[in-house]
């Protein structure tokens, strides 16, 4: 059964806009086209529907921050010193992946930091996950990169998923595991949020 976005969109309790997020990123499989429309399987909204939220609980610090990103649409602000891609797509290659999630950000570098690991999530799930965060450059302008950052894993089909670990750290390879293809809602007026790992609502799913 083939389900249009918008009802793919509402079975996920979500925005349509939000849900074409996840197509555009290429990370749902057996898309079909009907017309000017896709359609999408139904397991594939039912895969996406139960998937659990991120044992944030797991983690040792008591907050993390969260890199919300959009899907891939190039380099998006032509700034001198800022020419970030802040998009995701699951055919991008690890050092593109890697280099578009580094920054440039506005946020707190410091609390990013202390944090020890920064998922990336697309329409609220966790689509890649980016470690080694001590060091940080700002550009004097309120924004900051990370310029040492490690890409531990991303996905490539968030339905099943399929995940690749790419971090040559053992610890920072299971922290990946732990988090990709999870849910993790975060609220936020840009692209970083802060969310607690204590949060009682999340351990208990």
């Amino acid at each position: 059964m083939l389900l249009t976005t918008g009802q793919a969109a509402s079975e996920l309790g979500m925005a349509i806009t939000t849900f074409r997020r996840l197509v555009h990123a290429g990370l749902i499989p057996g898309l079909a086209n009907r017309g000017v429309r896709v359609m999408v399987p139904l397991q594939a909204v039912q895969a996406l529907s139960a998937r659990g939220v991120a044992p944030l609980h797991s983690l040792a610090a008591s907050e993390i921050a969260v890199l919300r990103v959009e899907a891939d649409r190039g380099a998006r602000d032509t700034d001198v010193g800022n020419t970030e891609r802040t998009g995701f797509s699951a055919t991008a290659q690890v050092g593109e992946i890697q280099e578009a999630m580094r920054g440039w950000w506005r946020c707190d570098a410091p609390s990013v930091a202390a944090g020890g690991v920064l998922p990336v999530t697309l329409s609220g799930y966790v689509v890649a996950v980016l470690t080694g965060l001590d060091r940080w450059e700002s550009n004097g302008r309120g924004r900051h990169a990370f310029p040492d950052a490690v890409l531990a894993g991303y996905v490539t089909d968030l339905v099943k998923p399929v995940v690749h670990l790419t971090a040559p750290s053992a610890v920072d390879r299971s922290t990946a595991e732990l988090l990709l293809g999870s849910r993790l809602p975060s609220h936020s007026g840009g692209p970083i949020a802060y969310v607690s790992t204590r949060n009682a609502d999340c351990e208990g799913l």
